[in-house]
């Protein structure tokens, strides 16, 4: 009996837990936005809407968005004609909240760090997400060995984790990317052996052949069916 009790007990815990997020971080990158409009550029290589918990965060920070890039001015008034034009101002708060946003947000000046809070939590809860259908996979395989379970379980995690540094890159400028490749280029073109493996070898000797190695910037997928050794590779 005690023990049914602890089960229903975990579970009503379990319920009630709050995913990870960070309103008042939400709050403080729409605020930016309203209050400063090149701050875009700080914040949109770090987060997108789907970032953000609150859905009229989310709904906000699409129609900052589709102003800014349209060279148009986001402002609370401008934001909200935008919103109202769509049937869901009221969806956000209406005048008021937009209104507030701006006027509870001393400046924009930290505004990547906001941005980057948001980020973070989004990412835990997508952590949380998952580990949780991990967890539900494991008690009700449905015919999968494990081997199948643990490569799914990696599929998801990576696909996180990929998401993650494609956010923290930023924008780099080109002309240094440029004279890096033309030297590069130049190195490779005069190079004596021309079989040599210019990039990471792998180790299996006809893959280096025919690739000259795992160079950076590539995308490698090794795709095959459940439980034929990629993992092991």
């Amino acid at each position: 009996m005690a023990l049914v009790t602890s089960i229903v007990k975990d579970a009503q815990v379990e319920a009630t837990r709050v995913p990870p997020q960070s309103i008042e971080a939400e709050q403080s990158v729409l605020g930016g936005l309203l209050l400063d409009n090149t701050a875009w550029d700080r914040i949109a290589d770090v987060i997108t809407a789907a970032d953000f918990y609150r859905a009229d965060h989310r709904l906000i920070f699409e129609h900052i968005g589709q102003l800014i890039e349209n060279a148009r001015p986001a402002d609370a008034l401008t934001v909200a004609e935008s919103l109202e034009r769509s049937g869901r101002l009221d969806e956000v708060g209406g005048h008021a909240y937009l209104g507030a946003l701006a006027a509870n947000t001393p400046s924009a000046a930290n505004i990547r760090r906001y941005a980057e809070i948001v980020r973070e939590r989004s990412v835990m809860r997508s952590l949380a997400g998952i580990g949780t259908e991990i967890a539900d996979a494991a008690y009700n395989p449905m015919g999968r060995d494990a081997k199948a379970l643990l490569d799914e379980a990696e599929t998801k995690i990576f696909r996180i984790a990929e998401a993650g540094s494609k956010s923290r890159q930023g924008f780099v400028k080109i002309d240094p990317l440029l004279t890096e490749t033309v030297e590069r280029v130049d190195v490779l073109y005069n190079r004596e052996n021309k079989d040599d493996v210019i990039g990471l070898a792998t180790g299996f000797v006809d893959l280096d052949r025919m690739t000259s190695g795992l160079q950076e910037g590539e995308l490698i997928i090794i795709a095959a069916r459940p439980s034929m050794g990629k993992t092991a590779l």
